[in-house]
This record gives C-alpha cells, structure tokens and sequence, in this order.
C-alpha cells in the first residue's frame, strides 16, 4: 500500500511538471516557428559545452520487512516517504554523433533532504530527515527532433552513478539514525525542447530518476528495522545554457 501511494504522489507530481512545461512552450511555440533562425549552424559543433541549473523533488520508496506484519512490530503502524524539494549546479559536456544524436556528460553537484515518517499505533510519530550532497556524473543519450524555426524538441535516456560528498542526519546520536548507503545508481529518462537565441541556446527539460541501488544501510536501528529495500524516486527541471 505504501508503495502504491509513493508511486501515484510520483505520477501526479511529474504530470503537474510536465503540463506546466508543455504550456510554456505552447505560448511560445508559434513566435519561434516563423522567427528568423538564430545561430543556424550551432548543432553542427562536434563538442560544446554548457552550465546547468536543476530543479528537483525527491522521495525514498519502501518495501517492508517480512517481520514488520509480526507481533514485534506491533507499535509501528507505517512508514512514509514524503517528495522534498532541492536544487543541483554542474556543467554540461555535448559530443554530436549526427543530426538526430547526441552523447550528454553532466557532471554535477546535486543537494538533497529525504524524509521518512514513522507512525505508531499510539498516534505518535517520528521522522528521519537525511541531508546529503551527492556528486554526480550522468550519461544520457539525446535522440533530438527536426528543427523547426528555433525550437527542437528531443528525449533522452541513461544512467546516473553519484557518491555522497557529505550528508548529515538531524538527529546527532549515530545510533538512533536511520543508515543509508553514499552511493546510488539511477535509470534517467525525459524529454525537453531546445530554444535558439541569437547568443545562446537554452533547454528546458524535465527528467525521471528511478534509483536501482539498495539505499538501507548495513548499521542496524529502530529506525532500519521495519524496512527490507529502500531506493529513491526523483523528478528534475533542468534549465542548460550553451
């Protein structure tokens, strides 16, 4: 049931992004269809580079423990993962393989709050907040459209790999906190549209990030007790300008 309700806060949420995104290049989509072509030849560069600001929502998906339906769990009713905004900062490194595909390297620094709130039988509950900074290296193929006056529209798709640079608990007692891995992998897909300026071009795009590590770290708590698999859910906005 948690599972469910984590992955439909994970639907609804990316829609709402996405329908706000397609109507801010529906307002501008005529004007830059009959606009005169600016920097008609900037896709023909083989290698180009850019600066990256993200936006994102994120949110740790949980399995229980096989124990948790037991009598020694009796006082926990659930746990619940909760979407908490952050923000990323990096560079953008752009190989051209032809007219439709592209290699992406992003390396960039990512900061992230995810929370878990545990409810008990009593109407008590407890929360965990981890802060971490992540250093991350996504590889993304760019699979772009026809240009069409200056806007081009394109999906991607790749991997993430990051590792924590530092991070934190908001609890000081090592041994009250709930552990988690520094290291994580994510699948990413998305889409986004390139916008031609006469000095520079801007991409808008919105990208799903579905981790594939196990996240629940190996230090035992009360905190880690009640949960077999932890992995992260994400949804990002990039802004990219080249």
């Amino acid at each position: 049931m948690q599972v469910a309700h984590l992955r439909n806060k994970f639907v609804v949420l990316g829609f709402q992004i996405g329908l706000c995104l397609l109507l801010v290049v529906e307002s501008h989509a005529q004007h830059f269809k009959w606009a005169r072509r600016n920097n008609p030849e900037w896709d023909r560069r083989k290698i180009s580079y850019g600066f990256v600001i993200g936006l994102h929502t994120t949110a740790y998906e949980l399995k229980y423990a096989d124990r948790f339906v037991t009598q020694s769990f009796d006082t926990v009713h659930s746990v619940q993962g909760s979407f908490s905004p952050g923000f990323s900062l990096g560079f953008l490194v752009n190989l051209r393989f032809n007219d439709v595909l592209d290699l992406r390297i992003m390396p960039k620094a990512g900061f992230y709050n995810h929370k878990l709130t545990y409810y008990y039988t009593n109407n008590s509950t407890k929360q965990q907040l981890i802060e971490t900074t992540m250093v991350e290296f996504p590889v993304l193929l760019k699979y772009k459209s026809q240009r069409r006056g200056n806007v081009r529209m394109y999906m991607l798709g790749g991997f993430t790999p990051s590792f924590e640079a530092s991070g934190k608990n908001d609890i000081q007692s090592t041994t009250a906190n709930l552990s988690v891995k520094s290291r994580n992998v994510t699948l990413d897909a998305g889409f986004g549209f390139d916008f031609y300026f006469p000095l520079f071009k801007l991409s808008q795009e919105i990208r799903f990030q579905r981790g594939i590590s196990e996240m629940l770290g190996n230090d035992a708590s009360v905190y880690s007790a009640p949960i077999k698999h932890l992995n992260t859910n994400t949804i990002s906005v990039y802004f990219i300008f080249q």
